[in-house]
């Protein structure tokens, strides 16, 4: 039997709008893993690219941009969300993102895996905690083990080299433990249900 070869669609969405933000870094290395994964295409998402409001304000530019943020999420397998920790919370920036994908929301059913960043010794696992129970809240398959980046001015160089092995590994980890999830648990299901439209489940179908 032909195995069937579907590639997988990763969005991944930073949730910073500074200039040279610690968020893309750290999301770049995760993006940088999952291209080199075969079969695998990678969308990266900046909200400082789009031009998204409040909800319940919009602008003929909003309305669009808020379009083309769901259809990119829609149309992936998988997303990864990366957000810095402000004031022991999410970005305002990623819970605009979040609130601008409609309701119901196009990340219900989606697998979300979850990377945080911030100054502080003891990372982001404040705001990686709230990130969970919004996504969670929407209907996302939230995987388990979130990545927190402590001290991430010091783990990362100005030109986005990580300093820390450790910590490089971990990153990384974030595209990987979501594709194993994506390979192992959603796929076969696909594949299962595709094979089932095309009637190639009947009897006497090959194993």
């Amino acid at each position: 039997m032909t195995e069937h070869r579907d590639s997988i669609h990763v969005a991944v969405v930073t949730g910073s709008v500074r200039p040279d933000n610690f968020t893309r870094k750290a999301a770049l290395l995760t993006v940088d893993e999952l291209q080199r994964q075969d079969n695998v295409e990678v969308e990266l998402i900046e909200p400082a690219d789009l031009e998204l409001t409040f909800p319940g304000v919009q602008t003929a530019n909003s309305v669009a941009a808020a379009n083309r943020l769901r259809e990119s999420v829609a149309r992936a397998s998988g997303v990864v969300l990366a957000t810095p920790e402000y004031h022991g919370s999410v970005s305002s920036v990623l819970k605009c993102v979040i609130e601008n994908l409609g309701f119901p929301s196009v990340l219900a059913g989606k697998p979300v895996a979850l990377l945080g960043v911030a100054a502080g010794a003891i990372g982001a696992i404040k705001a990686l905690e709230q990130l969970r129970r919004i996504c969670s809240h929407v209907g996302a398959i939230v995987l388990p083990g979130p990545v927190s980046v402590a001290g991430v001015q010091q783990a990362f160089a100005a030109d986005g080299t990580c300093r820390d092995a450790a910590v490089e590994k971990r990153v990384r980890g974030v595209g990987t433990t979501l594709l194993d999830y994506l390979r192992n648990s959603v796929c076969p299901r696909v594949n299962l249900e595709r094979m089932a439209r095309e009637g190639r489940l009947g009897d006497g179908a090959e194993a």
